[in-house]
């Protein structure tokens, strides 16, 4: 696939199915995110892959969190089933680190520019995702559960898997006129 057709005419896939991306597929969507601007070299990320049995312990975790908040029940029954709308979640922390030269949002950016990465890299290769974030990333238990330190932001959660919906790649191109301006 072209590079800049992919870029835009970018469009997130929510409906998502088997099969997720594994192998070198996967390397591929993994190295992409590697790739992120990175001033100082920091690698300011860590990705988890949630798949497999790994899904029902992230399902157990978001509906034990939403019963300890006491949630209203449908709320809850949303949090257990939220890690079923793909095949594969990968987590994506930024790890940020004190730095003379390298702010903690700018660090938080870049996790945020490999997200992007690895979810075009998907696209690129068949596949697809959307990428969510919203209270579960800075949520205690959620973030307890991968390690983040008190300086890390979990930038969000990349589910990916085979698009189910079939729609057309190209997309009415935005008017760029009222979010552009010359200096």
């Amino acid at each position: 696939m072209d590079a800049l057709d992919l870029l835009v005419n970018r469009r997130s896939a929510s409906r998502l199915a088997e099969p997720a991306p594994a192998g070198e597929a996967l390397d591929n969507i993994l190295r992409a995110g590697m790739r992120a601007p990175d001033h100082g070299t920091l690698q300011p990320w860590r990705f988890i892959v949630i798949e497999n049995e790994g899904r029902e312990r992230f399902s157990a975790l978001l509906e034990k969190a939403a019963r300890d908040d006491q949630m209203e029940q449908k709320a809850i029954d949303k949090a257990q089933q939220a890690p079923f709308r793909a095949p594969m979640i990968i987590t994506v922390v930024a790890h940020c680190e004190d730095h003379p030269k390298v702010p903690r949002w700018e660090q938080v950016v870049s996790a945020g520019c490999a997200v992007m990465a690895m979810q075009m890299a998907a696209a690129a290769q068949g596949f697809n995702g959307i990428w969510r974030s919203g209270a579960w990333t800075e949520h205690d238990a959620v973030r307890d559960a991968f390690h983040c330190r008190e300086q890390d932001a979990i930038v969000g959660f990349l589910y990916l898997g085979t698009p189910q919906l079939k729609s057309s790649t190209t997309v009415l191109p935005p008017d760029t006129a009222p979010f552009v301006s010359y200096f």
